[in-house]
């Protein structure tokens, strides 16, 4: 029996009607509409075609953006006086700055100059403590879409075994915390853990976010457990040799049309709803 397909073009295009629905109502009622502020820094190819997927998202669903591009030779002063500006215009209700960022800067104290509440890419340290806590706080896109997308197609989590291969600060560990909030119990590993292969064999739910191609064997994976792939390399590959798993799995995230559209949507969703709470 085929595994169940965990389809995020399907799932985000329902999120992006929704949002669609509420940002006209929006305009109705007080003229104005949410804005994405993405900071693009240097020449990165992929970069820059992440940040055209987004300004394309933005349009889709009736939002404005603002595309600030900075030079390849940006210090991290300047690129902190940019997100300072943004900070402060009553304009701008959500701040995407581009992973990664030219090695010169600083980008962790980029990340964490961008005020909370226009946070809607979650990747401040406060947001990620608030999120952990359980208070009010944007989580990280690409762990609360991926949240977002096994809710869609009621994906049991609570006592489940989950295992998270990768620990980044924007994707391995958000993740786990937000799993473990949604009472599983989580195992976080990554490319130095020992015996790694008989750890995920472990696992109900496997999510890969390691970084590297096809890095996590098929045959590592046990019968019946959920496959979440978060990576995405040159040629369509994640981190998750997936040839071996659609046949044995319960369901799993293809690559592409898993995870990356439901990034994209959960930036949307977050930064409609900072637009509903700022906009006054």
């Amino acid at each position: 029996m085929s595994a169940k397909v965990l389809d995020g073009k399907q799932v985000s295009g329902r999120i992006e009607a929704d949002l669609t629905a509420r940002v006209a109502r929006l305009k109705d009622r007080i003229g104005r509409t949410p804005i994405l502020a993405t900071i693009l820094v240097g020449g990165d190819p992929a970069s820059a075609t992440y940040v055209k997927m987004k300004g394309n998202a933005c349009r889709r669903v009736g939002m404005d953006s603002i595309k600030v591009e900075l030079p390849e030779s940006t210090t991290t002063e300047q690129l902190l006086a940019e997100i300072a500006r943004l900070n402060i215009n009553p304009d701008v209700h959500g701040i995407l700055l581009q992973h990664p960022v030219p090695a010169q800067i600083d980008e962790r104290a980029c990340f964490d100059a961008i005020a909370l509440e226009k946070d809607v890419d979650g990747v401040t340290c406060l947001g990620f403590g608030r999120m952990s806590m359980g208070e009010r706080a944007y989580g990280s896109a690409t762990p609360a879409g991926i949240m977002s997308l096994l809710s869609a197609y009621d994906i049991p989590l609570s006592g489940r075994h989950a295992v998270v291969v990768g620990r980044s600060p924007i994707l391995g560990k958000p993740m786990a915390m937000m799993l473990l909030a949604a009472n599983a119990t989580v195992t976080i590993c990554h490319s130095r853990t020992q015996d790694l292969p008989g750890m995920v064999r472990q696992a109900d739910i496997v999510v890969g976010a390691v970084g590297r191609p096809a890095f996590i064997q098929s045959d590592w994976i046990k019968d019946g457990a959920v496959v979440v792939d978060a990576g995405y390399h040159p040629g369509g590959v994640g981190d998750i040799e997936l040839g071996g798993v659609v046949s044995r799995a319960f369901a799993y995230t293809p690559v592409p049309g898993g995870v990356g559209p439901m990034t994209i949507a959960t930036l949307m969703r977050q930064t409609v709803e900072a637009g509903e709470r700022l906009i006054r």
